[in-house]
């Protein structure tokens, strides 16, 4: 006897489930890792014997053009090392963030003082060029004798020294998310729709890193937009789902803006939760004693901004 064939569609189950995490890419795989090393290292050579060749042939035809080609692939060697050096510091830096993250949430589990006190202690240091951290991280070290749990302590520390950061992202996320809007308002093709929220996203994942200690470099920048877009995946945030529809529908968007400026605010809300995604993968904290923003958050301000637009617009094209 042959089973009926399963509509999975047909399964309400299936339909209501939430979808599982998403599953982590396989390693690469140990040839692969050879071929490219190896491939790397006879490239190196090449460069290495075209140069060497190079002074060569220069010295032959006037010292001081040799002498001269020696300096320059000495400052490019030189230069070279600088900017390898900064690349590695900068991806450092960024698994700090993430280390820090994964032990404020085991010292906030466990209530432990001694390992909040270590989290405290390095976050104070992390994001000690910041001016704006200055005033919670002096009232965080009177406070601090006074706190004996760690998981308050901990929650004190996010609230004093990360609440101004939080702020100044909020900020910044919304004006990008107005910037694509804006664009998307008045760009002719949809091509330029994407390339313009691609820009604008990448630009907000550094600024929001930046913001926050991490100063990725460009090795550093395609690593954190990588955990951005793995963030996004896992959360299932990169998806419009029923509740974005829902607020749109709840704030009449739908009824009161034209066709461009509601893309706008489309493209805008999309922005917006890229941006939240890189604040959270950015943050050397966890939210905990703060509250994580919400699309909601932001689709109030982005409507009343395009709506304000779409009425100064519409007098003009009568």
């Amino acid at each position: 006897v042959i089973p009926a064939e399963v509509d999975v569609f047909d399964e309400p189950d299936i339909i209501a489930a939430e979808p599982p995490p998403a599953v982590a890419p396989r390693k690469r795989s140990l040839l692969g890792s050879i071929f490219f090393g190896a491939f790397g290292v006879l490239v190196s050579l090449a460069v290495g014997l075209w140069t060497d060749q190079l002074i060569r042939d220069l010295f032959a035809r006037a010292e001081w053009l040799g002498w001269l080609a020696a300096g320059m692939a000495a400052i490019a060697v030189l230069a070279l090392v600088v900017i390898l050096i900064r690349e590695f510091l900068a991806i450092a830096r960024l698994a700090e963030v993430e280390k820090l993250q994964k032990r404020a949430l085991d010292a906030i589990a466990r209530d432990d003082p001694k390992a909040a006190r270590s989290v405290v202690d390095e976050l104070s240091a992390f994001v000690s060029t910041k001016p704006e951290t200055a005033a919670g991280r002096r009232a965080l070290a009177e406070l601090r004798g006074e706190i004996i749990d760690g998981g308050n302590l901990v929650r004190l520390a996010e609230a004093e020294i990360l609440g101004p950061l939080d702020a100044r992202a909020k900020v910044m996320i919304l004006e990008a998310a107005k910037r694509v809007s804006l664009v998307t308002a008045v760009s002719p093709r949809a091509l330029v729709d994407v390339a313009y929220v691609v820009f604008e996203a990448g630009r907000l994942i550094r600024r929001l890193s930046e913001l926050y200690g991490g100063r990725p470099g460009t090795l550093g920048f395609f690593r954190l937009a990588r955990s951005v877009l793995a963030h996004l995946a896992v959360t299932g945030s990169i998806a419009v789902g029923d509740s974005f529809v829902q607020q749109i529908v709840g704030h009449g968007l739908a009824a009161r803006l034209s066709a461009k400026l509601g893309e706008g605010v489309v493209n805008g809300m999309m922005t917006a939760r890229i941006g939240i995604a890189a604040m959270e993968t950015a943050r050397p904290l966890p939210f905990s004693a703060a509250k994580r923003p919400g699309l909601g958050d932001f689709l109030s301000a982005l409507t009343s901004f395009a709506t304000r637009k779409d009425g100064a617009t519409t007098p003009s094209g009568k």
